[in-house]
């Protein structure tokens, strides 16, 4: 998650505008749509359609993420990658302070939150929040600057095994712990065959994406129809398929349509604020509309997970630029901080 740039490949920047808007529409209908009194079909439909994009988002966030880290990461220069890791860190845990502040004040919202101390350091360590994307960030730079050494066969397939062993639900039920661990694999994907990511989307066409999207959609199927969704390897497959078709249809709306690629790529460009604040608007319109006893109905049910992920995105994008006007941009850099004192010592 990076700041506005305009020197690098719009891709990219596409595929995370569209990762953001997943990632806030999947908590828009799994935290508020699916409790809403009147709810009925097509809210079921929205969570139905939000699960298949499960194996889409997230990993290629994390692919996105992995490119981006990569000359960090393998330069022979350390500073770089410690930098950045260190910034994810703090990030995670000033966001989740904040955030367990700002959600005491909605507790009939479904959401992890810390209640006491011991939970409180739970979340910051063994038990990501919904902010564990930070977190994972920070484990993943580490483990890529760890084994820059070992061959890239050798690291994937390791990472593969890895994320195949999580897809099969083995791992405890700790928060989004699952998640840091099967996710690993694309990040290192990204890391370690950047090269090749940026060959495979110059030579994306119109009939690849299609395919991939028919195989894509093909999987879902037969995954659904033969449960085997937790089988040993079936899940980061699936996801890899996902990625493929996220990395081509980025490429393609990059590429032909104007008109939708440039506000992803300003989106995309300005994920970190999406994401760390994001779930706190939307915890306080969840506790408002159930105040006013809100019911929806079909008509509300089909435009409504749209309407309040656009309200939420522009509510952390204005909430963002108010707190850097007023000097509080160091709550999304906060290592501006410790910059700062080191200037004045000397």
């Amino acid at each position: 998650m990076t700041g506005a740039s305009t020197s690098r490949v719009g891709w990219p920047d596409v595929a995370k505008g569209i990762c953001i808007i997943l990632v806030v529409l999947w908590h828009v209908v799994t935290k508020h749509a699916i409790d809403v009194a009147g709810a009925g079909p097509v809210t079921d439909a929205w969570a139905t359609l939000n699960a298949q994009l499960l194996p889409l988002r997230i990993p290629l966030f994390f692919l996105v993420s992995g490119m981006f880290a990569a000359r960090a990461v393998l330069a022979d220069d350390g500073s770089s990658w410690r930098r950045r890791a260190a910034r994810l860190a703090l990030l995670y845990v000033v966001w989740v302070l904040i955030q367990t502040f700002v959600l005491a004040l909605t507790p009939d919202f479904d959401t992890a939150r810390a209640t006491n101390g011991w939970e409180l350091l739970a979340q910051l360590s063994i038990s990501p929040t919904n902010l564990w994307y930070l977190l994972a960030l920070v484990v993943y730079l580490a483990i890529g600057r760890l084994t820059r050494g070992l061959p890239t066969v050798t690291v994937l397939a390791v990472a593969f095994v890895i994320a195949a062993i999580a897809g099969t639900g083995i791992i405890p039920d700790l928060g989004n712990l699952w998640q840091l661990v099967q996710n690993l694999f694309f990040f290192l994907v990204g890391l370690r065959l950047r090269a090749v990511v940026a060959r495979f989307a110059k030579s994306v066409g119109v009939g690849g994406a299609l395919a991939l999207a028919a195989v894509y959609v093909g999987g879902l199927a037969v995954v659904a129809g033969l449960a085997i969704r937790l089988l040993p390897g079936v899940w980061p497959a699936l996801a890899l398929i996902a990625v493929a078709f996220g990395v081509s249809l980025s490429v393609l709306l990059d590429r032909h349509a104007g008109v939708v690629a440039r506000p992803l790529r300003w989106i995309g460009q300005r994920t970190l604020p999406i994401y760390v604040l994001h779930m706190m608007p939307l915890a306080l319109i969840d506790a408002g509309l159930d105040a006013a006893g809100w019911r929806t109905t079909p008509v509300l049910e089909a435009i409504g997970p749209i309407v309040l992920t656009a309200a939420v995105i522009a509510i952390c994008l204005g909430v963002h630029a108010l707190l850097v006007r007023c000097g509080l941009g160091v709550l999304f850099d906060p290592l501006q901080a410790t910059d700062r004192l080191v200037r004045l010592r000397r």
